[in-house]
């Protein structure tokens, strides 16, 4: 018998993209394949950093995502900094982050840098396709690697 991450808690995502659009389509692909039962969305990175610093600390406040998808691309602090960010707090660095590309020179940069993130996702054109990428990497980080321990 197979375990999901449902059995266990909701399935938090943090999208940070600035894009009104890419934040459209995400948002609807996710809940469309019924990936995120906690969906946050910020447009920067020092909201990011913020947002991701107060999850958990009180009964109040957010729960801390299961999966971060991070646009590199963000006004103010960008995403390598969100993600050095994380990479460094101890509350935070077990939790998976992807990168969101727009191109295949994204996708190099994010391998020549060797950022931390845990994988890329690109933002292709072809809608069928971009939704079977989000669909299988979230299904693969929430649904199989989440453990049971985590927040919420």
């Amino acid at each position: 018998m197979s375990t999901t991450i449902s059995q266990f808690h909701p399935a938090g995502v943090l999208l940070v993209e600035d894009n009104l659009a890419d934040v459209r389509l995400t948002v609807e692909l996710l809940r469309g394949a019924k990936l995120a039962n906690r969906l946050k969305v910020v447009g920067n990175g020092s909201e990011a950093i913020a947002h991701l610093l107060s999850a958990g600390q009180t009964p109040d406040s957010p729960a801390l995502p299961d999966l971060v998808l991070l646009d590199l691309d963000l006004p103010g602090t960008d995403g390598r900094g969100v993600l050095s960010r994380i990479r460094v707090e101890p509350r935070l660095r077990h939790i998976p982050v992807f990168v969101l590309t727009a191109s295949a020179t994204h996708r190099e940069m994010v391998q020549e840098e060797e950022l931390d993130a845990d994988g890329y996702l690109e933002k292709p054109i072809d809608l069928a396709a971009f939704v079977e990428l989000v669909t299988r990497q979230d299904r693969f980080w929430l649904e199989v690697v989440c453990s049971p321990f985590g927040s919420g």
